[in-house]
């Protein structure tokens, strides 16, 4: 208790919290083993790493919540899953796993933006276009604006793969965020739409989904056999 009332800020008070929360890579290697195929189409949302910065709402200022009495909102990237840094990020190989023709497309958070795009060249793609604008239709609270959208880039190895299917796809998507980071499900079908015919894979993925090959350390043991 004495802890709790000499704190002078939440990032004090929940230092040890932290740690305890924060959650770590437990396997022997960086990462998974990547399917032993080739893909036209890659779809990424990587676990983009913050320093260890945690959110905060209202009940992390000391002047709003004398004493610390109130429970302190606190939130993290890191306690969901392990984060990457964009130096560890750069050794995923994945040119062993993509077509010589291949489209990336790419979720960033948007401090995370010029690191997308220095990622996407790492990998061998050229950065094209924005592919997704989701505007998640609740706000988070920013250094400078409120913050409604995530953006999902367009990276182009060699020429664009054919055949294609629709030419007609939507941009920008209204629909309200789920569960912390996870990304709507229309963006993975308005892809294939695009691209109907062509072998695709979802990295850093947390489920296996119809028309899609599936890896990254949330997915299990046997799916990923299954593409070795």
């Amino acid at each position: 208790m004495d802890i709790v009332k000499k704190a002078n800020s939440s990032y004090e008070l929940y230092n040890e919290d932290q740690k305890k929360r924060t959650k770590i890579n437990t396997l022997d290697d960086l990462y998974p083993p990547l399917p032993d195929q080739r893909y036209s189409i890659i779809y990424a949302d990587p676990p983009w790493d913050y320093g260890g910065k945690m959110q905060f709402d209202r009940s992390g200022l000391k002047d709003q919540n004398d004493g610390w009495h109130k429970k302190i909102f606190i939130s993290s990237a890191s306690f969901k899953y392990p984060t990457l840094k964009l130096s560890e990020l750069k050794k995923l190989p994945l040119s062993s796993i993509s077509e010589d023709d291949a489209l990336l497309f790419m979720w960033t958070s948007n401090p995370h933006l010029a690191q997308a795009i220095e990622l996407g060249h790492s990998w061998g793609f050229d950065y094209k276009t924005v592919a997704f604008i989701w505007d998640k239709m609740v706000h988070n609270p920013g250094q400078y604006t409120l913050s409604y959208c995530e953006i999902c880039l367009l990276f182009k190895k060699g020429r664009i793969p054919k055949p294609r299917g629709a030419r007609n796809i939507k941009q920008i998507l209204h629909e309200k965020r789920g569960p912390h980071s996870a990304k709507p499900a229309e963006i993975r079908n308005r892809i294939h739409q695009m691209f109907p015919s062509q072998k695709k894979v979802e990295l850093f993925s947390r489920g296996n989904f119809e028309h899609w090959d599936s890896w990254g350390y949330e997915i299990s043991d046997d799916l990923i056999n299954d593409l070795l």
